[in-house]
Parts: C-alpha cells; structure tokens; sequence
C-alpha cells in the first residue's frame, strides 16, 4: 500500500480553476514486486506535466485500455493531453516523480496550446510549451526536491493565471464543466451549437458529453466513497444519485473510464499498490 511519500499536493486558492492537483510518487526503498509497481490511472480531461526525478515508466498495451505510442515516450519532462480511456503503466524499478493535472481550459488559455491534437497522446514537453513555460520546465527538472519544485509552480502559474482575470470555477469537475459551456455559449463569437462543440474541443479537447460523463464518474466515485465508510454500497443507488439512467449504464461507463466493473474497481482500491492513484483521490 501506499506511503507518506506518495501523495497529493492541492493548489492554494489563487490557482483554483487553474491547477487541480499535484501527485507525487516515490518508491524508492520500498522494494516493490513487479505487480506493485504496474499503475493504473483512470480517463481524464486534465492536462499532465510531469518530471521524473529518478526511474521511468512502460506503457502497457492492455484491452480496453489506452494505446501504447509506437516509440516510448521519456523526457525531462512529459506532456499528456486529455484521455478518453484509462491507462496501464509499469515503472521498471524505483521511481520518484512529480504530476502537474491542469484544467485543460486553463492551460490553454495560458499557453495558446489547442488540446484537439493530443487527445490520448503523451509527447515531449518541447514540442508543445511555449518559451517561457519550457525555461519554466528546465527549472524543475533541475529543482532539488519536491518542495523546490512546489515553489517554482506557485511563483510561475500564480501571475500567469491572475493575469487572465478568468471566473475560478473550483475544482470538482461538475462545476468546472458547466461553467465551461456557459463561457463557451456566451462567447462573443457564433453560437450554433456547432461552433459551442468546436470551442470547447479547443479549450478542454473533448466534446462536452465526454466532459459530463468524466462528472457523473467524480460523483460515483465520492459517493462509493462515502458508502464504504457507511452501510455498505448500493449500486441502484448511487447511479440514481448521480445521473446514470440506471444500473447498467454507471456500470458500463465505469468499465469504459477505468478498465474495471464499478466493484471490481472498488475492492482493487482498497486492496492493490497499483491502485495509488485512485487511494489518493479518496483521501
């Protein structure tokens, strides 16, 4: 299971709306087994940076999961766009890493960086930033430790972001989503619903049914969250409670979004090291 070292930074309030979170990760002197060191990360709509401070990372080609690249991808610095599938990883050895998740709107709005192109892809951060946010990147390759690295984000993003005098929309992606298609609707530009789905592909990458079905998934996920610590889950109910059409529908977009039926993903968090990512969300 999981340490004090692997865990997850929330940004300050001058960067909601903006980043959503930071996840670190280090294994070292763990001596984790092969299976401990496979990863599993959900479907998306935020964007990824992220360092490596030691270790790498395998793509693996697993059914129902995300392709792996034809090359492998390792860099000083990694950019993930939005995904539309989970993805299964595997770190060879130990491994300490830093993960920037940004709202896809904001980056762009910051970089100019249209996210449409890199749907389910992970590149080299060269060819994606801009001039400053690269010197920005090469500086936290080079930073000596997490904390470091804390500061160097909150001093570069913090004036970017106050600078685009943006509504905060907050962080649970139901609100975030909404508040991207009023902004969408009541751009100043044409507002046929096609040129709404062509803005908001620019600004977050995905069509706006991929962005609510990402919502409807956050909501399940607290709300089996909040029943595991009660009286045991209902499945019947938390997909009422959370916008399915039913059952089956909360069970087909689970297994779609993270690989896994919505109990075999919860007794996984609970019991598998590959499982972190999820834990950390929980809390």
């Amino acid at each position: 299971m999981t340490d004090e070292r692997t865990r997850l930074w929330l940004p300050p309030l001058a960067l909601a709306g903006c980043v959503r979170a930071v996840m670190l990760r280090d294994t070292r002197g763990r001596a984790l087994d092969g299976i401990q060191r496979e990863n599993y990360f959900p479907a998306t709509p935020l964007v990824m940076l992220f360092w490596w401070a030691e270790g790498s990372s395998e793509w693996l080609a697993t059914p129902g999961f995300s392709t792996p690249p034809p090359a492998r991808r390792h860099a000083p610095c990694l950019f993930g766009g939005p995904f539309t599938l989970p993805t299964h990883t595997r770190n060879p050895g130990e491994m300490c890493a830093f993960k920037l998740l940004l709202l896809p709107d904001a980056f762009t709005a910051m970089t100019g960086v249209a996210l449409d192109g890199f749907v389910n892809q992970v590149v080299d951060a060269r060819e994606v930033l801009p001039g400053d946010w690269l010197a920005w990147a090469e500086a936290m390759s080079a930073a000596p430790d997490d904390a470091a690295r804390l500061h160097l984000l909150e001093d570069f993003l913090v004036p970017r972001w106050a600078a685009l005098g943006t509504q905060r929309p907050g962080h649970r992606y139901a609100v975030w989503t909404e508040a991207l298609a009023v902004r969408a609707a009541t751009s100043t530009a044409g507002r046929s619903l096609r040129q709404l789905e062509r803005r908001i592909k620019a600004w977050a990458g995905l069509p706006m049914r991929e962005l609510r079905a990402v919502s409807r998934a956050e909501r399940a996920f607290y709300a089996v969250a909040a029943a595991d610590s009660g009286a045991g889950v209902n499945w019947a109910d938390i997909a009422a409670e959370t916008d399915y059409a039913d059952q089956s529908h909360l069970c087909r977009e689970t297994r779609r979004l993270t690989g896994f039926s919505p109990e075999e993903l919860r007794c996984r968090i609970a019991t598998e090291e590959a499982f972190w990512a999820y834990r950390l969300w929980r809390g």
